[in-house]
C-alpha cells in the first residue's frame, strides 16, 4: 500500500526520536534503567552477613519496600466527577460516529436485479480502496512493463528454437 504524507512524517519524525534517544551517554541510560532493590532482596543479603533480622524487623529498622511512584498514585485514585463526565461524553461520541459508520457502510437492501446488486457492491468495494499516489502508480506500472518484455521475449525465444527444431524434424 501507498503511504500517505502524514504516514511519511510521522516516520520521519520517529527516527529523529530514535536519533537523539541514541545520542545518550551510557551513565544516563545505566541511570533510567536502574530497577530499585526490593524488600526481599535487601532481606537476603543483610541474612547472608549475618544480620539478626527479628530484631531488625522489632525496630522497624529493616528494609522497607520503595515508595509507589507518583504516576501510580495518580492512576490509583478516583477520577474526578469532572473527568468521569467528560470519559462518559467521549463515550457516547464514539458511539454515535461508530453507529453513524454503521448506517453509511450498510444501506437498506432494496429489491434490485442481480446485475444491480452486483454493480452497487463493486462500487462499494471500489470506495474502500486506498488507491497508490502517483509516484507508487509510476513505478509499480515500470515493475510489470519490464517484467511483461522480459516474459515475451522469454517465450519469443523459446517458440523461435522449438520451430527451428520442428522444421529439422519435419
Amino acid at each position: 500500500m501507498a503511504k500517505t504524507r502524514a504516514q511519511r512524517k510521522a516516520e520521519r519524525r520517529k527516527k529523529q526520536a530514535q536519533q537523539q534517544n541514541k545520542r545518550r551517554t551510557d551513565s544516563q541510560a545505566q541511570r533510567d534503567t536502574q530497577v530499585p532493590e526490593s524488600a526481599d532482596v535487601a532481606e537476603v543479603e543483610l541474612a547472608e552477613r549475618g544480620a539478626k533480622l527479628d530484631e531488625l524487623r522489632s525496630k522497624d529498622k529493616g528494609p522497607k519496600a520503595p515508595a509507589p511512584s507518583r504516576a501510580k498514585a495518580a492512576t490509583d485514585g478516583k477520577l474526578s466527577r469532572r473527568e468521569q463526565r467528560r470519559a462518559e461524553r467521549e463515550r457516547k461520541r464514539r458511539a454515535k460516529e461508530s453507529e453513524a459508520r454503521r448506517r453509511r457502510e450498510e444501506p437498506a437492501e432494496k429489491q434490485r436485479g442481480r446485475v444491480m446488486a452486483f454493480l452497487i457492491s463493486c462500487w462499494h468495494e471500489l470506495r474502500r480502496v486506498q488507491w497508490p499516489d502517483r509516484e507508487t502508480l509510476a513505478q509499480a506500472s515500470a515493475v510489470t512493463l519490464i517484467f511483461i518484455a522480459v516474459a515475451a521475449a522469454y517465450l519469443g525465444v523459446l517458440d523461435a528454437a522449438f520451430n527451428w527444431l520442428v522444421r529439422q524434424i519435419v
